[in-house]
């Protein structure tokens, strides 16, 4: 029941930001998300013992977000990261925790500004790669139940079986055209399906591998602040992989197909 309120307050905050709120408002929204699941992401690195970006990594992925020249940004956020690892107390930790401070302010805060420039793109086509993951959750959940024989990653995440990863694209392909022939109708159908397969086995991609982090971290959840969904992190890691595909698919591949903004 906690998972079902918590969706149902979610759903049309997202739906709203995403497809009608002001830029200020959407931009204000997915900083405040971003650093939640960055907290989250710093507690996981701690858990596996490395030491925690803190405040410097919200800093620096707030910076990814929003500065021009993203990457120069990058390589500076990499030695920003490299410089403050030189703190720890053992410096064979030095590597992994430089390491880890680029990879939770590109893993997230990096797709998170490709979230941006999509919605500037159209927003509706951010709500598609939202659309990707929830739906292919959805299906996966059904028919990995119903039909679900053969584990997809049983070291990371024993419950998944490949048939609810097929479910979930299939799942993922069908919303995505639905959406699209609606609300993206001179977009080309077979762009259409090749980026909503794309998106969504990018989605299943980034749910296994916040699953093998926490894994590896000895922690079932991120957070605890979504009831019934654990973290922000939980909620979003799928997206944070479907939307910088579907971004670059929608730059680069729609225009070859004929497609103009």
């Amino acid at each position: 029941m906690k998972r079902v309120l918590t969706a149902l307050v979610l759903i049309p905050a997202v739906v709203w930001l995403v497809l009608f709120a002001p830029a200020w408002a959407f931009q204000l929204a997915l900083a405040a998300i971003g650093l939640i699941a960055f907290w989250e992401f710093d507690k996981i690195a701690e858990a596996n013992g490395i030491a925690r970006a803190g405040y410097a990594g919200m800093a620096a992925g707030l910076a990814l977000m929003f500065a021009p020249l993203p990457e120069i940004v990058v390589v500076l956020v990499a030695f920003v990261g490299m410089t403050l690892a030189m703190r720890v107390a053992n410096l064979s930790g030095a590597m992994a925790a430089g390491a880890a401070f680029l990879l939770g302010v590109v893993y997230i805060f990096g797709s998170f500004r490709c979230a941006i420039q999509l919605r500037g793109i159209n927003p509706d086509w951010l709500m598609f790669a939202l659309l990707l993951s929830w739906a292919g959750d959805t299906a996966a959940l059904y028919v990995g139940k119903a039909f679900g024989r053969h584990a997809l990653a049983p070291r990371v995440s024993p419950a998944k079986t490949w048939e609810g990863a097929i479910g979930s694209v299939a799942g993922g392909i069908l919303a995505g055209w639905l959406y699209a022939h609606y609300r993206i109708a001179p977009a080309p159908v077979a762009g259409v399906l090749a980026i909503a397969a794309a998106g969504n086995i990018a989605g299943q991609l980034g749910d296994l591998c916040e699953s093998a982090m926490k894994r590896g971290a000895g922690v079932k959840d991120s957070g605890s602040s979504l009831p019934g969904h654990g973290g922000w992190l939980d909620r979003i890691d799928s997206s944070l992989f479907s939307i910088p595909v579907v971004y670059a698919l929608v730059a680069v591949l729609l225009p070859r197909l004929g497609y103009v903004y």
